[in-house]
């Protein structure tokens, strides 16, 4: 048995998920010793026999100088929000204007588009309603859409992180195909 072969991808995701659910059981219980570690193994396999999570396809790979500058453009887009919220909290008028806004991504990966919508979520001020896999369209309520400067600066936030998604995950020469989006009707395009 080659080493290849015990470490498939597949393998490398669930010891990562176990060792995931072995830390966070240590964590809560707030003691990182041997035992809790040994129970939070055992507790986390017994997780993932009981309560086995569906098979997502993943492809391509990961890309870290890519990814560390979606961490920190998402921070900081997190930061940003959040003294924007602060300053609609105390400013003089009412309350901002908000919407649904939907977007059409150009992501292909069931798992990066949850990605996308979880990194969204993480800016305050937003919330993905839905995701619409089929045709890779979000739709995300977002707190201040009063204005066009305020709708576009949403849009470029958007279409900004999903480059950087894309970059991370899923570049083009390295990706194989696994679902297609469905076109959209005329009157949407």
């Amino acid at each position: 048995m080659s080493l290849s072969t015990v470490l498939s991808r597949d393998r490398l995701v669930r010891l990562g998920g176990l060792i995931w659910l072995a830390i966070v059981y240590t964590a809560l219980w707030g003691d990182f010793s041997v035992g809790n570690i040994v129970a939070g193994l055992v507790i986390g396999t017994v997780i993932m026999l009981l309560l086995p999570l569906p098979r997502v396809p993943v492809s391509g790979r990961l890309h870290p100088l890519s990814l560390l500058e979606l961490v920190i453009v998402g921070v900081y887009y997190a930061l940003e929000s959040s003294l924007q919220i602060a300053w609609f909290a105390v400013r003089p008028s009412g309350s901002p204007v908000s919407g649904v806004l939907r977007v059409r991504m150009t992501i292909r990966s069931p798992l990066v588009m949850v990605l996308c919508a979880d990194v969204l979520n993480l800016i305050p001020g937003t919330m993905v309603l839905e995701i619409d896999r089929t045709t890779h369209t979000i739709w995300v309520h977002v707190l201040d859409v009063g204005s066009d400067e305020a709708v576009e600066r949403f849009y470029f936030t958007t279409r900004r992180l999903e480059q950087l998604l894309i970059r991370s995950f899923e570049r083009p020469g390295e990706w194989h195909e696994t679902l297609r989006p469905e076109p959209l009707p005329p009157e949407e395009r």
